[in-house]
């Protein structure tokens, strides 16, 4: 008598589990049928005549494996909800881990699906894409010449990662170019150091810093500057936010805090189930007086976490954003760990500004709009900050802005008077 193989076991099992989810959907049922998903258990019932056929007819039958088509229709059913919801296999899992801790093995790179398509939101300075010249808005059509059609998000960036010392290619589509562009890159080991150019303005009482992501240490580094800056009798802040793709919103949440007073509403975070939302509430005072204006500096590629700090800082009167519009990322993923290393990254939620504002789809209009073309910002990207301060259009505006607040200030106290023409240079 024959003995059943595993592959038959493996199969009961499936069919066992796929019957248990058919049982717990009729007793769903009646809400189900209100909610317009009175079709879930015939797609139940057509998902086991599929995986029966594949089983039976299709040609490689035997090189099959019964898990991984089930796994695939995992991942297909989170794909399809949104570009940044995704079943995450123990290796993509890892991956998202090693870079909130702020290293991992890549080009640097942060990329988002939009239009169906892998885009450059930015790269990080230093590193082989940045070197190679890759911009903000470049489309990546292929990896290692595979075509990245139909990819989730975290697949294409597993793609992207891998070995240091490793070489990977990639096929970039950008506009006003008539052929695609192919760049050869070796991967490294990329270190993301969130706090860069901490400086002051030569000639001036302006600080500036720049923020390339949210992370854990980055509040800790931006209050240490801070700390820096009042010793230099700093009065006035540039905070650079241009090609931040985020991070962390309790990061966010911490840099924010440290230019509002206690318990100031930063973010709220709404969702489908109301009992989760909630607020993110400042939880120390000033660390930079209250009295000292801010500019943050935006552009196409200031996403997520960065625009929640922008949209507060700038609702509560805090800042003026200047440069151009942001990406419009403001939706929050909650990874849920489960078992075997696999996780779901699941959007839950989006972020509102403290006055209401719907960042995601939207993005973030800058109060006095500069624009400076991707290839440009790049460039500059090359240049030692101290030394690209009176060569960065959007950096110049911003000074000549705090600069005139200081002078408005003087005249209000009375240490400037004017007569004739006002003398606008810092005293």
């Amino acid at each position: 008598m024959t003995r059943p193989t595993p592959r038959i076991y493996s199969l009961a099992f499936v069919l066992l589990l796929l019957l248990n989810l058919g049982l717990g959907f009729s007793v769903y049922s009646k809400e189900a049928k209100q909610a317009g998903s009175d079709r879930v258990l015939e797609n139940i019932d057509l998902m086991m005549e599929v995986l029966q056929l594949i089983r039976k007819n299709y040609v490689d039958a035997e090189q099959v494996d019964v898990n991984q088509l089930l796994m695939g229709a995992i991942s297909g059913m989170a794909q399809r909800l949104d570009p940044y919801s995704d079943f995450l296999p123990p290796r993509q899992m890892q991956s998202l881990k090693e870079e909130s801790e702020g290293e991992f093995g890549g080009i640097g790179i942060s990329v988002s699906m939009s239009d169906g398509l892998l885009t450059v939101i930015s790269t990080v300075d230093g590193t082989p894409a940045h070197e190679a010249g890759v911009l903000s808005g470049d489309r990546i059509v292929a990896v290692d010449g595979r075509r990245l059609e139909s990819i989730s998000l975290d697949e294409a960036v597993a793609l992207l990662r891998g070995k240091p010392g490793s070489m990977v290619s990639l096929t970039l589509y950008r506009e006003k170019e008539e052929e695609e562009l192919k760049l050869e890159l070796k991967r490294a080991l990329i270190p993301l150091e969130s706090v860069l150019g901490v400086s002051v303005i030569p000639d001036s009482k302006i600080g500036y810093l720049r923020i390339t992501q949210f992370m854990e240490p980055t509040a800790a580094a931006v209050e240490k500057a801070l700390r820096g800056f009042e010793s230099e009798k700093v009065c006035g802040l540039i905070m650079d936010l241009r090609g931040n793709p985020g991070g962390l919103l309790h990061s966010a949440v911490a840099v924010s805090s440290l230019f509002l007073p206690k318990n100031q509403m930063i973010v709220s975070v709404e969702g489908r189930n109301q009992s989760s939302n909630y607020e993110e509430r400042t939880t120390a005072g000033y660390k930079f007086p209250a009295k000292c204006p801010i500019v943050i500096l935006v552009n196409r590629g200031s996403a997520s976490a960065a625009e929640v700090t922008a949209g507060c800082l700038r609702d509560l009167n805090r800042a003026v954003l200047l440069g151009e519009k942001t990406f419009g990322k403001g939706s929050v993923q909650t990874v849920h760990e489960l078992p075997g290393g696999y996780a779901l990254k699941l959007t839950v939620a989006k972020y509102y500004t403290p006055s209401r504002r719907v960042i995601h789809g939207n993005g973030l209009e800058p109060d006095i709009k500069v624009e400076m073309p991707a290839a440009e910002f790049y460039r500059l990207g090359q240049v030692e900050p101290a030394k690209r301060f009176d060569k960065d259009a959007q950096i110049k505006r911003a000074v000549e802005l705090l600069q005139s607040y200081e002078v408005y200030e003087q005249i209000q106290k009375g240490k400037v008077k004017l007569r004739g023409e006002l003398d606008t240079k810092t005293h």
